[in-house]
């Protein structure tokens, strides 16, 4: 049965992300397009025929096959498929059979090569498809534009403290001494009258010699100047410059919300990575240091609002991490004299792999020279691995449940010793071996003799790429996290419990490509321990084809910022960061491109998981 013309029109116009193009796109696009059905079991195309025809899907299902037999998406009325392989080569990248009675409308390829070309937004919605040396380059955030960009609904203190007309100066002015503000608003909950500051009681009350009883409704500044949270910071400074104040209400339908000071303009600028790190540099109290940890949730607010990619947001916030952990080891020095042997301190989780997105427990140890004697040394090395470890549990990052720590004697040992754990471990791969391996093959030197380390991490990646069985072990391990993905497309969402109905972003999204990229790191004993460093070069190295491993960073690409983008919001709203998010928070593109971005790493594991034999 032919689907009328208007129907065809008005289906398209209501999908996504044809709903993006003008009506007469539409029109002249569903004019130029065919239409075909298919019954249940038909093979519309296998892997490696050409394509030349996208494919919408108007009614019914069909199924999408790795290259292994498995499963990757079953796609329903309104997607499509085959735009990635017109995007590639031309051929197809996975097998398409129909799963339940199709009806497809049949764009051709060069129409939709020419609408990708004249609209900018379509194009954006397929761009992720394209191998990754052909995709749009994506301009850098300007950072420099962070202070004037915010709006003031990020910048602003929230709940300002407002005081009745008829209040007294006396006792205004001891509220904003019991509060430690600069000013208070005069009116209500729901009206902003004025608004009284400092400044105000020392021209207007003291000079004047008033009466301390004088209600403040004769000394405030009736009707201030005011903006809207929605405002960028940048009006408010030249709105604050241009009438010479230094105090501005923030309203929302005419209710005083918030208030903006130069309090919150230098709060701002003292929140990025360079200021909190000579801040760490010059402090040399535990207290102060974990004041300057505990501004780590909005630097990672404020750089998620600028649009700085997910990995260089981990980096960031990991080099406060490195520079914390690094002032523990001089404060630690400094009370207890020089180390007796030489050392390296490292970090391994997800501080080794320079990928935290916030504050959480600690994972590290020590590498001793093999000069090291534990009956003449180790009571100092004990010493020290516990002050800085105990400091930074102060800071926040809490002590590792796991004791994956500097503290434990296991993880506080020589060089020869280390040698025997790595040789112990790749030789009898164990499910206790596979589990420490996958923690230490990530550690990344902090402060001290990086030679100490050096030899010892490429002998061990070599020895672990020549042994075939070790990392079959570590494959089957690795697969043990899998991503979210139901039978039929839909998100495998958690069934019970606290987080019950959400996906958990950590575990079962970004972990699966940590463990895929750690593997690939293994197999060409690649050097890099960051995630998306060893993607690129895994790539680089031929361990990944180009367009399986462009395609996995940016599916963690896309994971990764979605997670930093709900911790950002969880920050804002004064909650605290998780990594369980409801589905029903994203737009529905933002849930396809998710969707699509599990299915290629279960495609990648699947690929991993047929090459690696026991």
């Amino acid at each position: 049965m032919t689907i009328e013309r208007a129907e065809l029109i008005a289906f398209f116009a209501s999908h996504h992300p044809f709903d993006l193009l003008p009506g007469d796109e539409i029109a002249a696009l569903v004019d130029a397009s065919g239409q075909q059905t298919a019954a249940a079991g038909t093979c519309l195309y296998e892997i490696g025929d050409a394509i030349d025809t996208l494919h919408v899907v108007h009614g019914g299902e069909v199924d999408l096959f790795s290259p292994e037999g498995e499963l990757i998406s079953r796609v329903t009325a309104g997607e499509v498929f085959g735009a990635k392989g017109i995007l590639r080569d031309g051929h197809a990248l996975l097998r398409a059979v129909v799963a339940r009675d199709v009806t497809l409308v049949d764009c051709p390829a060069a129409r939709f090569r020419d609408l990708l070309a004249r609209f900018a937004k379509f194009d954006a919605y397929f761009d992720r498809l394209r191998d990754v040396r052909d995709r749009r380059p994506t301009p850098a955030p300007d950072t420099s534009a962070a202070l004037v960009s915010a709006s003031l609904g990020e910048v602003m203190t929230r709940n300002p403290v407002i005081v009745a007309p008829d209040t007294s100066v006396r006792q205004a002015a001891r509220i904003m001494d019991e509060n430690n503000i600069s000013c208070v608003l005069v009116g209500d909950d729901d009206t902003l009258d004025g608004i009284l500051t400092t400044g105000d009681l020392t021209a207007r009350v003291l000079a004047a010699g008033l009466d301390p009883e004088t209600p403040v409704a004769l000394v405030m500044t009736a009707d201030p100047a005011t903006l809207v949270p929605s405002a960028l910071l940048f009006d408010a400074l030249l709105l604050m410059s241009a009438r010479g104040i230094g105090h501005l209400p923030i309203v929302e339908a005419g209710r005083p919300v918030g208030i903006l000071t130069r309090t919150n303009l230098v709060r701002r600028q003292s929140l990025s990575a360079v200021a909190m790190i000579s801040d760490i540099g010059r402090f040399d109290k535990v207290p102060e240091l974990a004041g300057v940890v505990a501004r780590v949730p909005q630097l990672l607010a404020q750089l998620v609002g600028l649009g700085v990619e997910a990995h260089k947001v981990g980096q960031l916030i990991t080099s406060v991490t490195d520079a914390l952990t690094r002032r523990l080891i001089e404060l630690a020095e400094a009370e207890m004299g020089p180390a007796p042997v030489p050392y390296l301190w490292l970090a391994c989780g997800s501080q080794g792999r320079r990928e935290q997105t916030g504050v959480s427990d600690q994972d590290n140890c020590l590498i001793l020279d093999d000069a090291y004697d534990a009956d003449a040394h180790g009571p100092w090395f004990e010493r020290f691995a516990t002050f800085v470890c105990d400091g930074l549990d102060a800071c926040g990052y809490f002590h590792c449940p796991g004791d994956m720590m500097a503290t434990n004697p296991r993880w506080r040992q020589p060089v020869s010793v280390w040698k025997g754990y790595f040789e112990g471990w790749i030789a009898r791969p164990d499910p206790m071996a596979q589990m420490l391996a996958s923690v230490m093959f990530d550690l990344r030197a902090i402060h001290g003799q990086t030679a100490l380390y050096d030899g010892l991490h490429a002998r061990t990646l070599e020895m672990a790429r020549k042994n075939s069985i070790f990392r079959a072990h570590m494959t089957a391990n690795s697969l043990k996290h899998t991503p979210p993905l139901g039978l039929f497309r839909g998100f495998a969402l958690i069934r019970s419990g606290e987080h019950k109905d959400t996906l958990d972003l950590k575990h079962s999204g970004v972990v699966p490509i940590v463990d895929l990229a750690r593997l690939y790191a293994l197999q060409g004993a690649l050097e890099p321990v960051n995630t998306r460093e060893r993607l690129v070069a895994a790539r680089e190295a031929g361990t990944v084809s180009v367009s399986g491993g462009g395609d996995l960073i940016a599916a963690y690409d896309l994971i990764s910022n979605i997670r930093l983008e709900h911790q950002a919001r969880q920050v804002r709203d004064g909650g605290k960061p998780d990594n369980f998010l409801a589905p029903s928070t994203l737009s529905a593109l933002e849930r396809n491109h998710l969707k699509d971005a599990f299915g290629v790493v279960k495609t990648l594991q699947s690929a991993i998981g047929h090459t690696s034999v026991l």
